[in-house]
């Protein structure tokens, strides 16, 4: 079968591999559609966090069963699926207590093990999310969205209340988008012009701001001098992460949601003196998948909008560091299969 490897920074390579066998407790899923995100990128790039070469990328997936024995979901051959790609052990702390998200032995597919950039992918049963009624372009979204769901989720926002979000790429606008299903008055934040109204179209972001232009003090206006209760840091960008602590109210929380292969300095006595709560969000769970189902099956999300860029298996590897290049504009590439 098809794989495409990335063998080391900057090179990818088509190669043909034996198709899995089935195994116990795992399905075979043959593979539909596959997001690329920040996270391939960055490991494209040689800048992604707790990365080994060669390893095969792709964890935004969508595919149908090719072979399933018995099992408790009732899932069968045939049917459309999406797959939660993070592979928790079911017995460490986080595990136990429902945070399976953030188990201690996290393997995510992509990341820490192969991911699904070839035809075929053996996965445990219990990682697969029927998508009924669902499009193969909707289905392989919803990993992506359930990590701005998962951070909204943490969050607690309450209706109303000014929710700032910096970083308008893909994960950043799951944030505004779930956010904005929450009630929030969402401020968008971004210094690309195109991306801030692309904010405004596809998750009616009340407000946006350019962060090289003053941000601090037009957060003061929109605010009426109060200043955000919440603030999102989807950028993935150390410099921009330091600069979050500026903005949160006093008494109000900041969520990193993009991670950075870097160290964070911020100063403590300001953020003493706000009393702020910092939190990270990582990954998403089932409860996340499901949330962001139900909300592209009601029509709240637009996924036609948010895939702006396509190609097949075999063209990706020529056509991957122009999807790199700022003014290619993507905001969310799509492989076929």
């Amino acid at each position: 079968m098809r794989t495409i490897v990335c063998e080391q920074p900057n090179v990818f390579k088509l190669i043909n591999e034996d198709i899995p066998l089935p195994k116990l407790g795992e399905a075979i899923v043959a593979i539909k559609r596959v997001g690329i995100c920040g996270t391939d990128m960055h490991a494209f790039k040689g800048n992604q966090p707790f990365f080994n070469y060669p390893r095969v990328l792709g964890h935004e997936l969508a595919g149908t069963i090719e072979w399933i024995g018995e099992n408790p979901t009732g899932l069968k051959k045939g049917e459309q699926v999406s797959i939660i790609p993070y592979m928790h052990c079911g017995e460490c702390i986080a595990c136990r207590q429902g945070k399976t998200n953030c188990c201690t032995k996290m393997k995510v597919l992509g990341v820490h093990i192969d991911g699904g950039m070839r035809e075929k992918i053996s996965v445990p049963i219990d990682h697969l999310m029927k998508t009924e009624g669902l499009s193969l372009d909707q289905t392989a979204v919803i990993e992506p969205l359930s990590i701005g769901a998962h951070a909204v989720r943490r969050a607690g926002i309450q209706k109303g209340e000014f929710v700032l979000v910096i970083g308008a790429g893909p994960i950043g606008l799951g944030v505004m988008a779930f956010a904005q299903q929450e009630g929030a008055r969402v401020i968008a934040m971004d210094i690309n012009k195109e991306r801030l109204e692309f904010c405004q179209q596809w998750t009616r972001a009340e407000f946006t701001i350019n962060a090289l232009e003053n941000p601090l003090e037009t957060l003061k206006v929109i605010t009426s001098g109060d200043m955000p209760t919440i603030v999102f840091d989807a950028t993935g960008n150390r410099k921009s992460m330091e600069e979050s602590f500026r903005y949160p109210a006093n008494g109000g929380k900041l969520i990193f949601v993009g991670l950075v292969k870097s160290e964070i300095v911020f100063s403590d006595p300001d953020f003493h003196s706000k009393e702020l709560t910092l939190m990270s969000s990582r990954n998403a769970n089932k409860e996340d998948f499901n949330h962001v189902i139900k909300s592209i099956q009601s029509g709240r999300i637009d996924v036609n909008a948010y895939i702006t860029h396509r190609s097949d298996l075999e063209q990706m590897t020529g056509i991957f560091e122009e999807w790199l290049k700022p003014e290619s504009n993507v905001v969310k590439a799509m492989v076929e299969l």
